[in-house]
């Protein structure tokens, strides 16, 4: 049985502001934390949860069989959401949440291939039925192409290394597996990087991970279709893992809750932006957090209401 530990659980449900009447999303479910205690709360309220990951949703639809009915599961990736929800009738919800990132189940099943820590296929895909794997890209795209997604997803230094490291191999065999990937890895780089802390390959895996599943892109259409949607007293949760999602997050945030008015104009100005911002900084999980759940650790929170 594999464990999934829900990051900032309280303190995301609690800036939802629930009313037991009102319609939710839960647009990454996973093992159903938030969604657990959320639909707690709710009493003639409905719960939307996506997910396109078939382990998760089996998992997670037993823990909410326990505490209510009053959900609908949609096997979806969250960029349809509106369309999702549209067809359900539901055109309007008073709060959603965002648990970006990978789930405990992909990191810890080691055939899902997310990890370095396992010999696995080289496959990364939340939905298993998309045919875009890591194997695919690491065999087939350009040089060019690997380049631009290690240093733009990974944010790796090392980016050019490990794509000639990875073009070369590959002109010998393919690269099937995840230690195929890490022995490209390592043996690419030069002594003094992989004597440094930390796993050598973490940051490759993060940017295939994100490229494969098309993460960033998903999500920024996703969470400006969320706001568009809110109630009045509405509220959106993100809790992000990775210093470029948090940007988008932060970015699309600040362009909802600021008015474009043209400097140097003689006008006073009366009204407000559509949205308020909840949270100046974002909110991190608690020292006692970070020690049960060293995951947790680069978690950051940022919530955002609809006026």
């Amino acid at each position: 049985m594999y464990i999934h530990k829900t990051v900032l659980l309280d303190e995301a449900v609690d800036h939802l502001n629930i009313k037991p009447d009102g319609i939710y999303v839960d647009a990454t479910t996973g093992g159903g934390g938030h969604s657990s205690l959320i639909l707690s709360k709710l009493t003639t309220g409905h719960l939307y949860c996506f997910d396109q990951d078939d382990y998760a949703i089996s998992r997670s639809k037993e823990r909410l069989d326990k505490i209510g009915s009053n959900y609908t599961f949609i096997k979806s990736n969250f960029v349809n959401l509106k369309e999702e929800l549209n067809k359900l009738g539901v055109n309007h919800i008073d709060g959603i949440i965002y648990d970006l990132g990978v789930s405990s189940f992909q990191f810890d099943i080691p055939e899902r291939g997310f990890s370095y820590n396992y010999d696995a296929p080289l496959d990364m895909r939340m939905n298993q039925n998309q045919e875009l794997t890591a194997e695919i890209i690491v065999n087939n795209w350009s040089y060019e192409d690997i380049v631009r997604i290690l240093y733009r997803y990974g944010e790796d230094p090392n980016s050019k290394l490990i794509a000639r490291g990875i073009e070369g191999e590959r002109k010998i065999k393919p690269i099937k597996t995840t230690f195929d990937l890490v022995n490209v890895i390592k043996s690419s780089l030069p002594s003094k990087v992989l004597r440094q802390k930390g796993h050598p390959a973490k940051q490759a895996f993060q940017a295939l991970r994100i490229a494969v599943n098309d993460e960033l892109r998903v999500f920024e259409v996703s969470i400006n279709d969320a706001l568009d949607m809110l109630n009045s007293d509405g509220y959106a949760v993100v809790i992000t893992f990775h210093s470029i999602e948090d940007r988008i997050c932060k970015t699309v945030f600040k362009e909802k809750t600021t008015l474009d008015i043209p400097e140097g104009l003689p006008i006073i100005v009366t009204e407000e932006a559509p949205f308020e911002l909840i949270t100046r900084k974002p909110i991190l999980p608690s020292e006692e957090e970070l020690k049960e759940n060293n995951r947790a650790h680069s978690a950051k929170m940022r919530v955002i209401r609809k006026r």
